[in-house]
């Protein structure tokens, strides 16, 4: 089967986040698809929405080996059953492991430029946000890892947040790379808690590599957040997996998500997902051919026209990270000016962290003639900007 993501639904007055703008503006920032999900997805919903009864919902046993099968089968990585807790998203599991395994005052350890959501759930609980900037070297990023190990050794930080693929620079950090950050989080004591919300947003040809699935020093000592909702556009159900191999850890995990309420699915969080895992392969892999075309659009458009913006390579994800820093100190002047003058809306860099200043944040995963619109926007928003007009 063929599917079409050249066309998609108007999404104004749907409650959309993306979509809450005004009439001549095109929101490219927040990190969710313009496309519909996958059709074996909505007959699924459709079934369990014609049952008609939505009373409380437990987690069976086809929903277990759903992630278990996917993984094995796209990411060599093979799960056992009670490895596994529902759980209603990747933040709200991520605060509640920040909870749960920290306490209060203690530093938790990430790689800024990072997702921002990252800051709050370590703010909003009392916790101190400790970064340790990747190294950009105009080309691409890399770990630090002498400014890694000084801080994993500090007697403060209790727990670092890996970005698996990474958000927003668009890495996949390979076995060597996770290799080192286990036994460094090892060494000190430090428990890594992985989101690896984008691992099947890989380009074609790319596969991301579990952190679990690296030695046993990362199983052991890893708490891995992962879930349908980015890949197949449904973060609206809120759906999500935690995966804990270390038994005790694992018990420590499933009673702060139980203590604060989020390990309970409402009735369309598990039919979604088992769906998306057992009948939304075909659908994801020409949904990963068509987000690298608007990529390789994208790079291609700014080099013939844009040639002061750069993209950062990147392996995977559907944002494309900006270099803007021949044009501006700080892009979020420049994010600001592009909104005010066409109507483009794209993420801040500096949200991600001080290191991401001179970077804008562009969402490509919508149809090629709205991303055709955006990048014309941001030539002409950009001309703008530089000649001061």
């Amino acid at each position: 089967m063929i599917y079409d993501f050249d066309r998609a639904p108007d999404r104004r007055g749907t409650g959309s986040l993306k979509w809450d703008v005004g009439e001549n503006e095109l929101p490219m920032w927040v990190a969710d698809m313009d496309f519909p999900t996958a059709p074996q997805i909505i007959a699924a919903l459709e079934e369990r929405l014609s049952h008609g009864v939505f009373g409380y919902s437990t987690v069976p046993e086809s929903w277990y080996g759903a992630y278990i099968d996917w993984w094995s089968g796209r990411h060599g990585f093979r799960m056992e059953r009670d490895w596994l807790i529902f759980c209603s998203g990747v933040v709200p599991a991520l605060s509640s492991v920040v909870r749960k395994l920290t306490t209060v005052g203690e530093d938790v350890l990430i790689q800024t430029p990072v997702y921002n959501i990252f800051f709050n759930s370590i703010r909003n609980n009392g916790r101190n946000v400790l970064e340790s900037p990747l190294k950009y070297d105009g080309q691409g990023y890399s770990v630090d890892f002498d400014d890694l190990e000084e801080k994993l050794a500090r007697p403060q930080t209790s727990m670092m947040v890996l970005c698996n693929p990474h958000n927003p620079v668009g890495k996949i950090w390979d076995r060597k790379t996770l290799a080192r950050i286990g036994s460094l989080a090892a060494k000190y004591g430090v428990v890594v808690v992985s989101d690896e919300i984008h691992c099947d947003l890989t380009d074609p040809g790319k596969a991301y590599v579990p952190f679990a699935s690296v030695s046993e020093e990362c199983r052991m000592n890893s708490v891995t957040l992962i879930a349908p909702t980015k890949a197949f556009n449904l973060a609206g159900i809120q759906t999500a997996a935690v995966c804990v191999p270390e038994p005790f850890l694992r018990h420590k995990v499933w009673r702060g998500l139980n203590t604060d309420e989020v390990a309970e699915p409402n009735v369309f969080a598990v039919p979604a997902a088992v769906a998306a895992f057992t009948r939304g392969g075909p659908w994801l892999d020409q949904l990963r051919d068509y987000l690298y075309g608007n990529k390789t659009l994208a790079v291609s458009f700014l080099s013939a026209h844009i040639p002061n913006i750069r993209a950062v390579p990147s392996e995977a994800t559907y944002l494309m990270w900006l270099d803007c820093g021949s044009v501006c100190d700080d892009a979020s002047a420049l994010q600001r000016s592009l909104r005010a003058d066409t109507g483009l809306y794209l993420s801040a860099g500096g949200e991600y962290g001080d290191c991401g200043r001179r970077f804008l944040r562009m969402n490509l995963a919508c149809p090629r003639s709205r991303l055709e619109d955006g990048l014309e926007r941001l030539r002409v928003g950009v001309e703008r900007f530089v000649n001061g007009a």
